[in-house]
């Protein structure tokens, strides 16, 4: 499949395809994570620097390849194949990024970014212009399609499983393989045939670009999905500062609308002593695009406080919950939940693991996307009691 290829320009190509969905993939993430920044420039970044690391990827890629002398580049196919790649891949991110994630809709938001890949790259391909003809291989063209779906479908599944870490890591590396891995084998079904004399006067009609131009080009495009990269591994400081604050004296205008939807309740501590009589909630409320979904209290396995609301992580991924922390302490079975910490809230039958970790301790709770949460000191012991490990007189 590499035959002739250079080495070092193809683990290029891959590394960038990777850089850029990483890249693509963060910004995606925060559509959901990241209140009060318009979704539309979230979407349009995160299509833009995907489509940007998809088709770099391409011309780095051939540039690697033993291409024929006098080859060059025509401007409109090469312009087409990006805007191609950048309008589908948005509208793929977009089916992901707002409302349940499917199965049927992550599907077709796989199904619809491997056929965006495979059309940039032959639109792109049938951009080569030179004293030759192209010809593909019907059954290497269908292969380098049914690779970039597949491989598409387990990018999109590792980024929605957690959209952050390892599992975001994971998720690019899976996209740079469906990029460069739909590519190469695209190219290994591809075959240059010389022309005539006659036959080659078509080839210099229209606006065209030598290796060299493309080169610069590829350079440039490369810094910037670098640089991207580089941008989204700063900390937010914004989301840090305000993940630990329950109450703030000055909210926002949209959050008195939020809370005076339900009648005012009593905040207390899980199984407070003192506070009247109350039927705990069968569901939370959870925000995405499309409205107010809710998920049975049974599916939750911990709740975050982030600044007024609060993050309620369903063993899959995390979504936006309305309510504070407190209001989430407040209405959930003290039996079955407990904070251990100001800002976390766990299901203590979904505790899989129990770690001391420095002075606190780690929890790590199950379900298809296991994740862990810090126990206060304070909380530790209160934690053991709840699990069985001490006797709750011990504690």
């Amino acid at each position: 499949m590499f035959e002739g290829h250079d080495p070092y320009l193809v683990a290029l190509s891959v590394a960038i395809a990777s850089l850029g969905g990483y890249t693509g993939f963060a910004l995606a993430a925060r559509i959901r994570n990241t209140p009060g920044v318009s979704n539309r420039v979230l979407l349009a970044g995160a299509a833009v620097f995907l489509a940007v690391g998809i088709w770099t990827m391409h011309f780095v890629g051939m540039l690697a390849a033993p291409l024929p002398p006098d080859t060059v580049y025509l401007v409109l196919p090469t312009i087409i194949s990006f805007l191609i790649c950048a309008l589908v891949v948005g509208i793929s991110l977009f089916f992901v990024s707002i409302g349940e994630p499917s199965l049927k809709r992550v599907a077709s938001s796989a199904v619809l970014l491997g056929a965006g890949i495979a059309s940039m790259h032959y639109v792109g391909i049938h951009g080569l212009a030179g004293p030759f003809g192209i010809v593909h291989d019907p059954i290497m063209v269908l292969l380098s399609v049914v690779v970039a779906i597949v491989t598409a479908y387990g990018g999109l599944r590792a980024f929605l499983a957690q959209q952050e870490g390892v599992r975001l890591i994971v998720s690019s590396i899976v996209f740079g393989m469906a990029v460069s891995g739909m590519h190469y084998t695209a190219m290994l079904g591809m075959h240059f045939e010389p022309l005539t004399g006659t036959a080659h006067h078509h080839a210099g009609g229209g606006l065209a670009a030598s290796q060299q131009i493309l080169s610069i080009i590829v350079a440039v495009l490369c810094f910037v999905i670098a640089a991207g990269f580089l941008l989204s591994l700063v900390p937010d400081q914004r989301r840090q500062a305000s993940a630990p604050v329950a109450v703030d004296p000055v909210a926002p205008s949209v959050a008195p609308a939020v809370v005076s939807a339900a009648p005012p309740r009593p905040m207390a501590p899980l199984g407070g002593l003192g506070q009247p009589p109350r039927a705990p909630v069968p569901r939370l409320p959870v925000e995405s695009a499309d409205g107010t979904h809710f998920i049975e209290t049974a599916n939750v396995r911990s709740v975050r406080a982030d600044a007024h609301y609060t993050r309620v992580h369903d063993g899959t991924r995390e979504r936006m919950c309305p309510w504070s922390i407190s209001e989430a302490e407040a209405q959930l079975d003290p039996s079955l939940f407990l904070r251990v910490h100001r800002s976390h809230i766990v299901a203590i039958p979904h505790v899989a693991l129990v770690r001391k970790e420095g002075d606190g301790a780690v929890l790590e709770l199950d379900g298809p996307s296991p994740h862990r949460v810090p126990v206060s000191r304070a909380k530790i012991a209160e934690v053991k009691a709840r699990l069985g490990l001490v006797n709750r007189r011990q504690a």
